[in-house]
């Protein structure tokens, strides 16, 4: 996969840069990412050098992790972290969005309207016929963020997640290419209501 950027109103995503990593560093630090996220705790200067100098462009070379950062603008500050999972392959390949947000810019829609961004482009430039979010069952900030850029809470998954080698219980939504007024790859047939 080719690393891209993608651009909104606001923000500027792109792939990591080892400029990144003091910035990384830094909001890693919040005790919500840590919490919330699968990032390592504690999080060292390491992991932020191995997120932006192996981790990140050895997903996209593989095509099975795609992280931007989110900067307000061009060379402005760092607020956010978005990236696209991809497990399996070809129409059996999942997509899975993960985001957090810098602490200092947390509720001005910055997460949003990066998530949305990336759903675009998954539709779009991936074919993804559908893009899942899953967080811990608990995480409100990372709902409100979903449900706000359109996906629909499906339910928890028991241990649907594993954080710090604990299996735990997951929120999980999905957002579909025409939630969004764009074409699927696939013809999409939703069961009859009422017998879901």
């Amino acid at each position: 996969m080719e690393p891209t950027t993608l651009s909104t109103d606001r923000l500027v995503l792109r792939p990591l840069v080892p400029a990144d990593e003091a910035e990384i560093y830094a909001a890693a630090q919040d005790a919500d990412i840590q919490r919330w996220t699968a990032v390592p705790s504690p999080y060292e200067h390491a992991d932020a050098h191995a997120f932006v100098n192996e981790i990140a462009p050895n997903g996209w070379r593989e095509g099975t992790a795609m992280p931007f950062a989110v900067r307000l603008g061009a060379e402005g500050p760092l607020v956010a972290a978005v990236g696209v999972h991809v497990r399996g392959a070809g129409d059996l390949a999942s997509h899975e969005v993960g985001y957090w947000a810098v602490k200092e810019h947390r509720g001005r829609g910055y997460m949003t309207e990066a998530v949305l961004a990336v759903a675009r482009w998954a539709f779009t430039e991936l074919g993804a016929a559908r893009l899942e979010w899953r967080a811990e069952v608990g995480n409100a900030g990372s709902r409100a963020v979903a449900e706000k850029a359109g996906f629909r809470v499906e339910g928890v998954l028991r241990a649907g997640i594993e954080q710090r080698g604990t299996s735990r219980d997951c929120w999980v939504g999905a957002l579909l290419p025409s939630d969004l007024g764009l074409p699927s790859r696939l013809p999409y047939l939703p069961a009859v209501s009422g017998t879901a």
